[in-house]
C-alpha cells in the first residue's frame, strides 16, 4: 500500500538524536490521517547511528533503513526522497533541533492546495551568534540572487508534493537549495515560521567553508545550471 507521507531524515554521526527524534515524528504522523512511512538515510556515518537506525526500525515498523556511502546531506537527501512512496514528502534534519510539531501547519498548507512546498523558517534560533549572523547574510545573499522568496532556506523541515521531486538533480548543498529549485520549476513555494532547539549530541557539521565559501561557489553554478534546465 502506498503511505499518504513519507518522512526522510538525512543522519551523519547522529547517535543519541535518532530514537527521541523519530520517536515524536511516530507521534506527529500518527495523528494526521493516511499511512506513513519514515525513512532513516544513514550517510556513511561512523558513530552508533546505524545501530539507533536498527533500533528505530525494529521498535517502529513504519521506518526504512537506507544505508549510504558517505556522499554529503545532499546526496543522502536526495536518495532519501527517490526511495520514498508517499503522496506528500516531508524532509527533516537529525539533529534534533527542529521540531517535529510544526508539521501539521505545514502539512496543512500543501493539502490544501496553497503551496507545492511549505519551508520552515526560524526565527527564533538557538545557534551560536556567530553562526545566526553568518546565516542572517547568507539568507540575505542568497535570497537576492537566486529569488528564491524564503527567509530561512537552511531549514530542513519542509513539506512538498511528490512532483517536485521530478525538479530535483544532484548539486553541492542542494537541501539549502531546494527552494530555489522549485521555484526555478514552477513550484509554488513558501515558509511559516516554526520552532528551533538547542543541539543536545553531537556536532554541528557546518564551519566557516560550509556556511560561506561553498555556498558562494554552489550559488554560482547553479544559477547557470537553472538557467539551463528551466528557460524562462
Amino acid at each position: 500500500m502506498t503511505p499518504h507521507l513519507s518522512l526522510v531524515i538525512p543522519l551523519y554521526n547522529e547517535a543519541g538524536n535518532i530514537l527521541p527524534l523519530v520517536e515524536v515524528c511516530v507521534d506527529v504522523l500518527k495523528s494526521r490521517e493516511g499511512d506513513f512511512e519514515i525513512i532513516l538515510a544513514n550517510d556513511g556515518s561512523t558513530d552508533a547511528t546505524a545501530e539507533e537506525i536498527a533500533a528505530a526500525c525494529s521498535r517502529w515498523p513504519q521506518c526504512r533503513d537506507l544505508p549510504l556511502p558517505h556522499g554529503g546531506q545532499a546526496a543522502a537527501l536526495l536518495a532519501g526522497l527517490h526511495a520514498a512512496r508517499g503522496e506528500l514528502l516531508l524532509t527533516l534534519d537529525g539533529d534534533g533541533q527542529n521540531d517535529p510539531r510544526d508539521f501539521p501547519e505545514l502539512l496543512d498548507l500543501v493539502e490544501r492546495g496553497d503551496l507545492d512546498v511549505a519551508c520552515g523558517w526560524r526565527a527564533d534560533r538557538h545557534d551560536s551568534l556567530l553562526r545566526q549572523a553568518m546565516s542572517r547574510l547568507g539568507n540575505a545573499v542568497r535570497r537576492r540572487f537566486l529569488a528564491d522568496g524564503v527567509q530561512d532556506a537552511g531549514c530542513q523541515l519542509r513539506v512538498m508534493r511528490r512532483e517536485v521531486r521530478t525538479a530535483l538533480f544532484p548539486i553541492e548543498l542542494m537541501q539549502s537549495f531546494l527552494p530555489a529549485i522549485a521555484v526555478a520549476a514552477g513550484f509554488r513555494v513558501g515558509e511559516r515560521q516554526v520552532r528551533h532547539h538547542p543541539r543536545r549530541h553531537g556536532d554541528s557539521k557546518y564551519g566557516f567553508l560550509r556556511l560561506w565559501l561553498k555556498p558562494a561557489l554552489a550559488m554560482l553554478r547553479l544559477r547557470g545550471e537553472l538557467r539551463r534546465r528551466f528557460p524562462r
